[in-house]
């Protein structure tokens, strides 16, 4: 197994991420290797892993850092950030559906760095005073307004850090998707510098992952 980013492993075709437990969270295969345990990340379920797949040149995720995660959902790919950050990190976990949170609660009653928050992304005011300013933001919310949700929630962000948007080009337009893109792009250049920018093609249909950085 062979590093790759900070805690973030590859057999030289998959991901991997290091585990203190060999307790799977959503079926993924389980691999022990000279005294460690490391779970394997599925890019058909995760965006963040797809563009880890498809060249991500920058892993956002840092061990002890805190990170704000918009659309967190069950907490697939959360269960995997909480086992690059650690201990010693937090992972504030935004999402709307009452469903998703309830899993996302019990993943969190084992895993102390995951901080579930019930509310709408769009609507800071419910969860600005829990949070203090972030190292990292990841969204992964499929709707319309998806890029004016990234920007408001910037504000967590300390200046220079990286964020990440995976941005759902068919929930804001019908138009070309190289259209919506390019039109989504332009909208982040006030607040970030565009990094990298990645198709996630063919684990998710059109759908990017825009690597930032926040001026």
């Amino acid at each position: 197994m062979k590093k790759v980013f900070d805690e973030i492993y590859s057999d030289g075709k998959n991901f991997f991420t290091k585990s203190k437990t060999m307790e799977k969270v959503y079926g993924e295969r389980i691999i022990e290797e000279e005294g460690n345990i490391f779970r394997q990340w599925n890019p058909f379920k995760s965006k963040y892993c797809a563009a880890l797949q498809n060249g991500l040149k920058e892993n956002i995720f840092k061990k002890g850092s805190t990170i704000l995660y918009l659309g967190s959902a069950e907490g697939t790919t959360v269960s995997h950030v909480s086992d690059i950050v650690g201990d010693e990190g937090i992972i504030f976990c935004v999402d709307l559906s009452d469903i998703a949170m309830q899993k996302l609660a019990s993943l969190a009653e084992k895993r102390e760095n995951i901080f579930p928050i019930l509310s709408d992304a769009q609507k800071i005011e419910n969860y600005k005073e829990d949070i203090e300013k972030v190292d990292t933001i990841f969204q992964d919310i499929s709707q319309r307004n998806q890029t004016e949700i990234f920007i408001k929630n910037s504000i967590f962000l300390k200046n220079g850090s990286y964020g990440a948007l995976s941005l759902k080009t068919k929930s804001i337009s019908q138009d070309k998707k190289e259209d919506t893109l390019a039109k989504e792009k332009d909208k982040l250049k006030d607040v970030f510098s565009i990094e990298q920018i990645i198709s996630l093609e063919p684990f998710e249909k059109s759908h990017y992952l825009i690597l930032v950085k926040k001026k």
